[in-house]
């Protein structure tokens, strides 16, 4: 989604709570993933995967300049013979540990497989953000969590859209970083280059 899109979208939802949590939510994502640097890696469920989510976090890496953001898209039926970056199957949960962070996406309760194997990660040290449909489980394994249920103004596809729009966003200045000056080389650059690659 465009920033023109997400602009719009932001405008249609103020004076709800979304615009704010979805912003809270990514500068917890981007707190997690800076200064680590151990990588995201990103998960749904058995019959939900996050290809949108994904692709969004790829195009706001790009832009913002920050690889960080880049996710590992971890996925339940992955094949030895898919292409690399879509053949990284639930054993790379299991691997991971301090100075990662695992994003899951989850509109419907997880099963209790990929439950423990959150679990497991956030035991060995990683960093679990949950966006998901109201279960309360993963929510207790998650150290923070944004919950969309049926009964919300939005969906949980508008708000992965508004969530990976505020992680790429420069935000305030911070270590010497967001001069006004800095921002508009930044918008030049980010203006003047190719488009990322697609999923």
């Amino acid at each position: 989604m465009d920033a023109v899109r997400v602009a719009t979208l932001r405008e249609v939802l103020a004076g709800t709570r979304w615009p704010t949590a979805a912003r809270g939510f990514a500068r917890t994502l981007r707190s997690s993933v800076e200064p680590q640097g151990g990588g995201l890696l990103l998960v749904g469920t058995e019959v939900y995967e996050p290809w949108h989510m994904a692709a969004h976090l790829v195009d706001e890496s790009t832009w913002s300049g920050l690889p960080q953001l880049r996710p590992t898209l971890v996925r339940h039926r992955a094949r030895p013979d898919d292409p690399a970056h879509l053949a990284v199957g639930l054993g790379r949960i299991e691997a991971a540990g301090r100075g990662e962070t695992l994003l899951v996406v989850a509109p419907q309760r997880p099963r209790g497989s990929l439950l423990e194997r959150v679990h497991d990660a956030r035991r060995a040290g990683a960093t679990v953000l949950a966006l998901e449909g109201g279960d309360p489980e993963l929510r207790s394994l998650a150290h923070e969590a944004l919950t969309v249920t049926a009964e919300d103004e939005v969906d949980l596809d508008t708000v992965q859209h508004l969530v990976s729009a505020a992680a790429g966003e420069n935000g305030t200045p911070t270590r010497g970083r967001g001069t006004f000056r800095d921002r508009l080389s930044r918008l030049a650059d980010q203006l003047t280059a190719p488009p990322p690659a697609r999923w």
